[in-house]
């Protein structure tokens, strides 16, 4: 972290939602409290897109297979999941970060960033604002939400990930690098479990064996993500809280309830999903020039395919053309039998807009 005057640091807030699925289905059905519950899949397929606490004991996660999950904890209730609820009690939340900050830099339903440094009530205090939120968050939607407050948005992520749920972390400047020194290497936000391995083989196990390395050295071992390792580990993370983050794709997937065994059937399938991405790239109002195909086998072994063109991607017919060209250059004699999940994404829009960070006024902090 660079020795900065109090007066130039910024107050980030990181504000996720407790087991935000799972605890609206546990709001809404008085049945499931206190119950282990997850969303998505079922007993015998698919895969779960949230777990309650409750599910979370036996080792229930999300992007996990259902099969497995019901191995793990056999009382546990699949729950359908209901996107256009969470979309409303987000809107909810939302509308309790505006009253705050304009800036807002969501990162899907449940999360987002918000810079206080200069806030609409005029609190000096990150901290005090961050309790305000959740209580009135609470209030609103009977929900609970966890707080991470630092000075930049790595640190906030992190702060907010540490006492959960219902929980609130400050990591002020004072306590940065202590913070940082200590903190597993697989606890780092950006770093995953692939690259957590290797790094603890290179003998890097926390924030303090990492610091050790140089930029080139970290660059030559990890490409250009050794750069940010290199600027995270001392608690550096200009980037701006971005309230116009441009999506970079649009998307929609299926997993099915059977298997799909041949190609007429995944055509048929993918004809649905292209619907729906048709639907949301005219919602967005944005076209994208490249077509990716996910293809996910009874094995879970995935693949994608991807196609690039010079024009704009328009049409269902563009898109469910391009997706039966890339489906037909598939080996299928290479992969297990039968396919669980497709999917398709849009993405390489060229009508984004360029959105250039301002420097707003920077106040002295009372974290």
């Amino acid at each position: 972290m660079d020795n900065l005057p109090m007066a130039d640091y910024r107050k980030i807030i990181h504000i996720d939602m407790d087991a935000f699925f799972a605890s609206v289905e546990q709001l809404d059905n008085p049945e499931l409290r206190g119950k282990p519950i997850a969303v998505g899949g079922s007993r015998e397929r698919g895969v779960v897109a949230a777990a309650s606490y409750e599910a979370r004991k036996y080792g229930v996660r999300s992007a996990m297979p259902s099969t497995r999950a019901f191995r793990l904890c056999p009382q546990i209730t699949f729950v359908r999941p209901r996107f256009e609820r969470y979309k409303e009690v987000s809107n909810q939340i939302r509308e309790v970060f505006h009253e705050y900050t304009d800036l807002i830099e969501p990162l899907s339903l449940d999360e987002a960033f918000l810079d206080v440094t200069k806030n609409k009530k005029g609190i000096p205090s990150a901290t005090l604002i961050a309790k305000e939120i959740k209580r009135e968050i609470k209030a609103r939607t009977g929900l609970t939400a966890s707080a991470g407050i630092s000075i930049n948005k790595f640190l906030a992520k992190i702060a907010s990930d540490y006492d959960k749920p219902d929980g609130i972390t400050l990591i002020g400047p004072e306590k940065v690098h202590l913070f940082i020194h200590q903190l597993p290497i697989e606890d780092f936000f950006g770093v995953g479990k692939v690259t957590a391995a290797k790094m603890k083989k290179l003998g890097i196990h926390t924030g303090k064996d990492l610091l050790q390395w140089s930029k080139e050295g970290l660059k030559a071992s990890f490409g250009k993500a050794g750069a940010y390792y290199f600027d995270i580990v001392r608690g550096n993370d200009n980037r701006p809280v971005n309230p116009h983050r441009i999506r970079k794709s649009l998307g929609a997937e299926n997993t099915f309830s059977e298997d799909l065994l041949t190609e007429e059937d995944m055509k048929m399938a993918l004809r649905k999903i292209a619907s729906e991405v048709m639907k949301r790239l005219e919602k967005a109002d944005t076209f994208g020039k490249t077509i990716t195909l996910k293809v996910k086998f009874s094995d879970f072994t995935q693949i994608t395919r991807s196609h690039t063109q010079i024009g704009k991607i328009e049409s269902f017919d563009e898109i469910i053309s391009l997706t039966y060209n890339l489906l037909a250059q598939i080996e299928w004699n290479d992969f297990a039998e039968g396919v669980r999940l497709l999917g398709i994404t849009c993405s390489n829009f060229d009508n984004e807009p360029e959105i250039k960070a301002v420097k707003g006024l920077q106040l002295t902090l009372d974290f």
